[in-house]
């Protein structure tokens, strides 16, 4: 038989990234199976809001290189088999009107238990199990109908969503039962909590996909780490492929714990990719990323100050911080600068010719011995002056992208400044 999963979000808003993740692991369960992956939107109406909500849905997923197969269905487009299966049941015995409702008989004795494909067997006491409405008054059938009708209507394998959802399955497994239908195979995923141990929300940081791309990690470097979050192929291996999850994810290696979402592994692996990106890709990247947060910087700029933050930075965000300089003026703090240091470096520079790093290097290099001073002691007033922060891209070639003339008058207003 072949492997059919569903992802199935609600169109409540942003995308949150712990949902991501169970998509994630539908998409590597199917597609390293030869299956199939679908989106269904779990919605009861059609405004704007929700609309609004699919788009941001698709587009997240676009980026993150989750892909789905067909189009996206709506639950909303069962509504009326829904409500047709509701009153077979009904016929069947199987369910009753209860106050313009209809609710489904559940069983007085025994359990009911399903193998979950990561949590084991679990078993629910029927007692404890209520008759479960269907089908409101109002006609609209309720989440734990329409589920499990459409995961069946659309011949679902297997289930592979949150642990949240542990307490929903018994009541779906009866559903489908009295529909005659066979039930999926469930794989409950472990929550993700942030470090304090409690789910991950907005209080952690970012928790968007949309968050997530604005501060510059790459997808992916955001695929790979989520793919990571309670699930290990060995133990050992960090950093793999698209491809090399999909080969390699199993539900049998996803944990039944928590996964703690870890800001600064994410911020480590992000940066592992991007210095492993070719410069030109690179550069391609970060021009592309600069644009998409309204940054219109000169591209050629851009392109020239890449080499320099390839091996620097380790999102995209950090770029406007880094080298924002060349783009921009600086305001210096006046306790960092040193009008002796700057009035000579001044005076040092300014009949410095051709204009490029290797000359301004011996240039300097040379200043440094002619005031008797170690290189850190005249390069930190320099550097302040001409980028307005400590930490900068190399001090040589930041000066020359900056060019003589803007190099030369920030210099000039520093002295001033610091005198």
């Amino acid at each position: 038989m072949s492997v059919r999963v569903r992802m199935a979000p609600s169109p409540t808003g942003f995308l949150h990234i712990g949902g991501v993740r169970t998509f994630l692991f539908n998409w590597l369960f199917a597609r390293g199976r030869g299956g199939e992956c679908l989106l269904r939107i779990e919605n009861t109406d059609t405004s704007r809001e929700v609309s609004e909500s699919v788009a941001q849905i698709e587009r997240s997923l676009h980026w993150l290189g989750i892909e789905w197969d067909g189009e996206t269905t709506f639950q909303l487009e069962v509504m009326d088999r829904a409500k047709e299966e509701a009153r077979r049941l009904v016929a069947e015995g199987s369910a009753y009107e209860d106050d313009g409702a209809i609710r489904i008989r559940m069983p007085d004795d025994g359990s009911t238990g399903w193998d979950d494909a990561i949590k084991g067997r679990i078993e629910v006491p029927n007692a404890e199990l209520e008759d479960l409405v269907l089908v409101r008054s109002d006609g609209r059938p309720t989440y734990n109908f329409a589920s499990p009708l459409e995961d069946w209507l659309d011949g679902i394998t297997h289930v592979i969503r949150g642990d949240d959802h542990v307490s929903n399955t018994p009541k779906q497994v009866n559903v489908l039962r009295a529909l005659g239908a066979e039930p999926p195979v469930y794989a409950h995923v472990p929550s993700v909590f942030g470090a304090d141990g409690k789910k991950l929300s907005k209080r952690h940081g970012a928790v968007s996909v949309d968050e997530f791309r604005a501060a510059g990690y790459v997808s992916e470097a955001l695929m790979n780490f989520l793919a990571l979050l309670g699930w290990a192929p060995d133990g050992e291996t960090t950093i793999m492929s698209a491809d090399e999850l999909i080969e390699r994810f199993s539900l049998e290696r996803v944990g039944s714990s928590p996964a703690t979402f870890d800001y600064a592994k994410l911020d480590w692996m992000n940066g592992v990719y991007l210095r492993a990106l070719a410069p030109e890709e690179y550069a391609d990247r970060l021009v592309a990323y600069l644009r998409e947060q309204g940054l219109d910087w000169p591209e050629d700029h851009v392109r020239a100050a890449a080499p320099l933050v390839q091996e620097k930075i380790g999102r995209l965000g950090e770029f406007a911080g880094f080298a924002g300089f060349l783009f921009h003026d600086v305001e210096p703090d006046p306790a960092l600068l040193d009008a002796r240091i700057l009035a000579a470096a001044a005076q040092a520079l300014e009949g410095l010719e051709p204009w490029s790093a290797t000359a301004i290097e011996a240039a300097l290099k040379q200043l440094c011995d002619d005031l008797g001073e170690k290189p850190r002691t005249v390069y930190l007033p320099i550097r302040v002056a001409v980028t307005g922060s400590r930490v900068s891209p190399g001090l040589y070639e930041s000066l020359e992208l900056l060019g003589k003339d803007e190099a030369l008058a920030r210099i000039r207003r520093a002295t001033a400044v610091a005198s």
